[in-house]
């Protein structure tokens, strides 16, 4: 993929986005009582993580039926891995709960395994309009997200409007 200067300065800002989360992931955690521990806020964040997670499946899936797109996509797919793992570090419980659900990696069942489109640009224009659908609802979901968990899903977003951007530039 030749890379032009809008490649690297969203790939930049996409790095960029994943340095702003470990921040925010390293960041003190608030306490117990706080606005980022309510009902409303756990629900949030449990289903963004369960949306990062199947993500997570989509680029597993994209990469198992188009193994030649595999440079361009590991450095994404990886983002979303700690994207999924960003929403649940807080919550020991939920994410000790997922790796041991989780089955091992290409062990998916092909029933289970999204549906990826048989040419690479079909493909990655599916992959691209899952990336930009989340990033928008994550946007959405800010109105009513505390805080830290607002940052949170502001710095994914944009790392999924970039991710968005790149599966669909030509090269």
């Amino acid at each position: 993929m030749a890379l032009t200067r809008r490649t690297t300065l969203l790939a930049g800002a996409a790095l960029g986005g994943a340095a702003l989360l470990a921040g925010c992931a390293d960041s003190a955690r608030p306490a117990p009582d706080a606005p980022e521990h309510s009902a409303a806020a756990e629900r949030l964040r449990a289903r963004a993580a369960r949306d990062s997670t199947a993500l997570l499946a989509r680029y597993d899936a994209m990469l198992a039926a188009h193994p030649a797109l595999g440079t361009r996509l590991r450095p994404l797919r990886a983002e979303v891995a700690r994207h999924a793992e960003a929403f649940t570090s807080d919550r020991p419980s939920a994410a000790a709960s997922a790796s041991a659900s989780a089955p091992p990696a290409g062990a998916a069942r092909e029933a289970d395994a999204p549906r990826v489109p048989t040419d690479e640009r079909g493909a990655r224009t599916a992959l691209a309009d899952a990336e930009r659908t989340l990033a928008d609802a994550r946007t959405a979901a800010l109105v009513s997200a505390p805080g830290e968990l607002a940052r949170l899903l502001a710095s994914v977003a944009a790392a999924g409007a970039a991710h968005a951007y790149l599966l669909t530039e030509v090269g």
